[in-house]
């Protein structure tokens, strides 16, 4: 599966795009004027975005790999 269709299938499962989580990332402390805080550890935002999302671990990882500045 392409990258673009992780993103594909998160929006459609969600409503949400990768700006829409990077938002919420940024109230939960997790970016920063939208970059990563040093403290925030990969596992901590999957397993966020598994939770409150239902999103499976391949799909957190996209959404973690768009926080880490990845469009491709």
């Amino acid at each position: 599966m392409s990258f673009q269709a992780y993103i594909d299938n998160i929006k459609t499962k969600t409503g949400k795009s990768p700006e829409d989580f990077k938002k919420l990332a940024e109230e939960k402390g997790f970016l920063q004027n939208g970059q990563l805080v040093k403290s925030a550890k990969a596992t901590e935002i999957t397993n966020w975005l598994k939770e409150d999302f239902d999103l499976g671990h391949g799909h957190a990882m996209a959404i973690y790999a768009t926080f880490k500045g990845k469009t491709e």
